[in-house]
């Protein structure tokens, strides 16, 4: 995972295409807003793995979550581990 700072998101490559997860950082918050993969990556988990990536960089951080985009909101509530990064 890459964080595009300039860009304000977190990047996943796979096989040469693009999972991205725009965000805005404030207050100890992170903010995902949208998360997109490339048409052919979608079904294949990649969000998902892009995901596990920003939320075990939070825990690391020790920041929380806020899941502004549903698809981010519903891997982090089916994610029990993480749930605790929900802000």
């Amino acid at each position: 995972m890459r964080d595009n700072v300039e860009a304000s998101r977190f990047e996943l490559e796979e096989n040469g295409l693009l999972v991205v997860a725009n965000y805005r950082r404030g207050d100890g918050v992170l903010s995902i807003l949208h998360v997109e993969a490339a048409p052919p990556l979608r079904g294949t988990g990649a969000a998902g793995r892009l995901m596990r990536a920003i939320a075990e960089q939070a825990g690391r951080d020790q920041i929380k979550i806020r899941p502004l985009c549903g698809y981010a909101a519903a891997w982090l509530r089916r994610s029990p581990e993480f749930r605790k990064l929900i802000a």
